[in-house]
């Protein structure tokens, strides 16, 4: 118990005088939680003095939080409820009356608050307690016996109150659904009306609320009882009734209720309420109730004209009575709705919102099929929008909705001359002169009926006032273009898609529900090429698909374009002169380019699959393969297109096939590259040498994952990179091209062709590595001679260039090394001729001899006299080899190698003369 009350107390305490702001909560979650005790082990057991003096502190702090709304109406809910429990925690019997009126208040207000807080449950508990309080408190007043008179009044508050506890029981008996347990408690409450007259207006509405609650549950029999207790109580006492405006709105409901319930079953009832509600407090919506209650019903066209007169005579709004007719054309009342249109307008015709009803009447004659009837209203109309009776701004937007929905729906029937019409009707409504995007709209919509009717002349003329309206529309340029392509005129057509292409880069609002807002740029641009090409202006298309390009907002209509495109100048190339090559072959790779551009800026959050931008980079990828083979005569295109092929395939799945193009593409880039750095003594040899190698570089990476997935020992592909790096490392006289040597010499398969042509890029200039062109040589040289079936013409060829790199060709280059070199490259030479049988070709033979014999006279010439000796009869040993010319070289050789010999000779004997 101690501890009960010293927790509660401090509770309190920081609750009333400590809490900050976001305490609060905590606390009165805590003193919720304590209160719940005392309804069990403490109940009755607080002592009275602490109880009260809590209980009142907690609630006068709830009722100074009340304002502003400090806190939450459950938390004001939480802090009554334990000010209340704690009131009533100890023993009533020794109670004074002032305490259990307190009781009572605190009770009625808690439960209150729970029924506020939608907590009807908890709120039935403080009810209960608040009604055994007021029983105690009664039966104390009645005990008391004396002054009569004087009880009367103390009686009566303890009667409003249990009036009020027992309004609130109904009321939560709603909320719970216990809908019998709220007639017992508002029979209780009109049971005390006699004593508390007052009260008839309170119970009325209570129960007017309960019949809309009920209503909009669709509890229909519940809801028709309760509305019928608040209609009858609140005529109980009409001093204190609701009065004649509410009496008519519960009936009105009640009517409502009836209608919807079953109007079959219970159309009496419902005539009834609503005639009754109408007697009470006339009303539009009464009256238009009435009407809705006959037409369901299936009543008389008689007993329907009398409702509606009703309302022309009870001069209600316009607007009901537009809905009334629209209501009675629903339900197939066409004669009756249309003279009740008529009686309307006239009723109306002083007032300004009269139009609303004419167009009406001509939207009903135009649905029911009344055309003719509906054209001559609309002529109505429009001489009266001239003659000072015109229409609203509102109602003439809708009237001109109305006839350009005419008139669409013909143009979509193809019906043009018809759609002109209607067209025309809503042109009538705008001043000459009138600046409207609207009307601007409807001359391009003129336009293009005049172009369907081939009248020409008259579609300029529309045309020419939609562009004085708003010049800077798409919508108008499309239809300047239109007649551009009509009549073939190329420049101005390319002139209104360019105008297009700037306007397409703002939003575009939608044109008859004919686009999509978003793509409507777009859209217009592909209508633009498709006319173009229906046309045969190839050129006038490609450029509408040029700019339907430069827009990205949507990537499958883009990759359409592009292989349109692709498509058209891959045609002009089949049929236009040489001349013209270079032209469609920069187009061809602008759009390849734009291609590429616009795979890689595809991503998954675009409108285009990731299989589509596959699909996609795989058909640019081979145009771009097929133009580079067209461009075998052009290295820099056909490197371009290479290039452009290979990076396409990026975007494409890294199978085998692709794989194997990549390393193609690479493979003809770093050629094509090579082939522009061959041009001697140009500018650009060493970029297009280092693009080479850049090639070169990529292809490497791919070739080895290429390998890894299969077996390529017959792909000569690891021989060709390695030829196409020497080649341009040697021309840029790169150091590392010794490594590319030695690289080659490690192929597993190493061909005498391939060391030939190294031994031939080693020296084409401006490359000039003499030392590993006589190695490859060499090596070739061996092959050949390894080689099961001689090939004498390659041996003679290595031969000659081994010889041609190392004789000496003037008198500072004689060196006994480079001789004895030489010396061993003609014995290889004497050999395969011998060997060769008549095989090695004569002209070699020849030159070898020559060589020989002029290096014994160079060597002569020096005073090297067994050296010459010795190169001259090396010379003379060839003789006996050669065929047809070895008769007139015997002869002209014997005699200059006897001369040399007989010189030789007297030198000799000079020199030993002298010593």
């Amino acid at each position: 118990m101690d501890d009960f009350i010293s927790k509660v107390k401090d509770l309190t305490e920081e609750l009333v005088q400590k809490q900050t702001p976001g305490s609060a909560e905590r606390l009165i979650d805590r003193l919720f939680g304590e209160a719940a005790r005392l309804d069990g082990e403490l109940a009755g057991e607080v002592p009275q003095p602490q109880a009260e003096e809590h209980a009142i502190k907690l609630w006068n702090w709830a009722v100074t939080k009340h304002v502003g709304s400090a806190i939450t109406e459950e938390q004001r809910a939480k802090v009554r409820h334990v000010a209340c429990r704690l009131a009533y925690a100890y023993e009533t019997k020794d109670l004074s009356e002032g305490a259990i009126r307190r009781q009572i208040l605190m009770a009625i207000k808690t439960g209150r608050t729970w029924l506020d807080s939608r907590k009807p449950t908890l709120a039935d508990t403080f009810f209960s307690l608040a009604v055994k309080s007021l029983e105690v408190l009664y039966s104390r007043l009645t005990a008391r016996g004396d002054a009569k008179s004087d009880l009367n009044i103390p009686k009566t508050d303890v009667e409003k109150d249990l009036f009020r506890v027992l309004s609130y029981q109904a009321e939560s008996a709603v909320a719970q659904g216990s809908n019998q347990e709220a007639v017992s408690c508002m029979q209780r409450c009109r049971d005390m009306l006699h004593r508390l007259p007052k009260e008839s207006g309170y119970l009325s509405l209570m129960c007017y609320n309960f019949g809309v609650d009920t209503y909009k549950l669709k509890k229909f029999e519940e809801s028709s009882f309760w509305l019928s207790q608040s209609y009858d109580i609140g005529k109980m006492d009409r001093k204190y009734s609701p009065g004649p405006a509410v009496q008519a709105k519960v009936l009105r409901l009640l009517a409502t209720v009836y209608f919807e319930w079953d109007c079959q079953l219970y159309q009496e009832k419902a005539l009834n309420a609503v005639t009754l509600a109408n007697k009470e407090n006339v009303h539009p919506a009464g009256l238009y109730l009435q009407v809705r209650i006959l037409l369901k019903s299936g009543a008389p066209d008689e007993h329907l004209k009398v409702a509606v007169t009703e309302l022309i005579d009870a001069d209600v709004p316009l607007e009901v009575c537009l809905n009334t007719a629209k209501l009675l054309m629903a339900e197939d009342r066409e004669a009756l709705g249309f003279d009740f249109l008529k009686r309307v307008c006239k009723h109306h015709e002083a007032s300004p919102e009269v139009g609303s009803a004419l167009v009406l009447h001509i939207e009903l004659l135009l649905q029911r099929g009344k055309e003719l009837l509906g054209k001559q209203k609309i002529e109505d109309v429009i001489t009266g929008h001239y003659t000072g009776r015109q229409l609203s701004p509102p109602t003439l937007d809708h009237f001109q909705l109305l006839l350009w929905d005419r008139a669409s729906k013909n143009f979509e029937s193809r019906n043009y001359s018809e759609a002109l019409q209607w067209y025309n009707y809503s042109l009538s409504f705008y001043s000459a002169g009138q600046m409207d995007s609207n009307l601007a709209k409807l001359q391009r919509n003129r336009a293009s009926c005049f172009l369907h009717l081939q009248q020409l002349d008259k579609a300029k003329e529309a045309l020419k006032e939609a562009e004085r309206c708003e010049p800077d529309s798409i919508f108008t340029q499309f239809s300047v273009y239109k007649i551009a392509v009509l009549e073939s005129n190329t420049d101005k057509a390319i002139e209104a898609v360019n105008a297009m292409g700037k306007q397409a880069e703002n939003p575009v609002r939608n044109e008859d529900g004919l686009l999509v807002a978003e793509n409507a740029a777009s859209n217009l641009l592909c209508l633009a090429a498709q006319m173009a090409l229906e046309k045969e202006q190839q050129d006038v298309a490609m450029k509408a698909l040029e700019c339907l390009c430069e827009h990205p907002r949507d990537s499958g209509q883009n990759f359409t374009a592009l292989r349109c495109l692709v498509r058209l100048v891959l045609s002009k190339m089949g049929t236009t002169s040489e001349g013209k090559r270079d032209t469609n072959l920069d187009r061809l790779q602008s759009y390849l380019k734009m291609a590429l551009q616009k795979v890689s800026q595809a991503n998954p959050g675009s409108n285009l699959s990731s299989e589509k931008t596959r699909e996609a980079a795989n058909w640019f990828r081979k145009i771009a393969w097929n133009a580079a083979l067209q461009c075998e005569n052009y290295p820099d295109r056909m490197r371009d297109f290479f290039v452009l092929s290979y990076r396409l395939s990026q975007f494409c799945p890294a199978d085998k096939a692709i794989l194997i193009g990549q390393k193609t593409c690479l493979l003809m880039a770093a050629a094509a590259c090579l082939e522009l750095g061959r041009t001697p003594e140009s500018s650009e040899q060493a970029e297009k040498l280092t693009q080479a190698l850049e090639h070169i570089d990529i292809c490497w990476e791919v070739w080895k994952t290429l390998k890894a997935s299969g077996d390529f020992s017959k792909d000569p592909t690891d021989t060709l990179l390695l030829l196409y790096e020497f080649e341009a490392r040697a021309k840029l006289s790169d150091p590392n091209v010794e490594t590319v040597l030695e690289s080659v010499l490690q192929l597993p398969q190493i061909e005498a062709k391939t060391l030939e042509i190294i031994a031939s890029l080693a020296m084409e200039p401006p490359a000039h590595f003499p030392s590993l062109c006589k190695k490859a040589l060499r090596i070739a040289l061996s092959l050949h001679k390894k080689s099961p079936s001689l090939d004498v013409s390659r041996c003679s060829q290595c031969l000659h260039s081994l010889i041609q790199l190392s004789l000496p060709t003037g008198l500072l280059e004689v060196e006994p090394r480079l001789l004895e070199e030489v010396w061993g490259y003609y014995e290889e030479a004497l050999f395969i001729i011998g060997v060769a049988q008549g095989e090695f070709p004569e002209v070699e033979i020849l030159w070898l001899l020559t060589r020989a014999w002029n290096t014994g006279i160079l060597l002569y010439s020096l005073g090297q006299f067994p050296e010459a000796e010795k190169w001259c009869g090396l010379g003379m040993s060839f003789l006996r080899h050669l065929g047809s010319l070895q008769e007139s070289y015997q002869t002209q050789m014997s005699g200059l190698y006897a001369e040399v010999l007989d010189r030789l000779d007297r030198v000799k004997r000079n020199v030993i003369d002298d010593e």
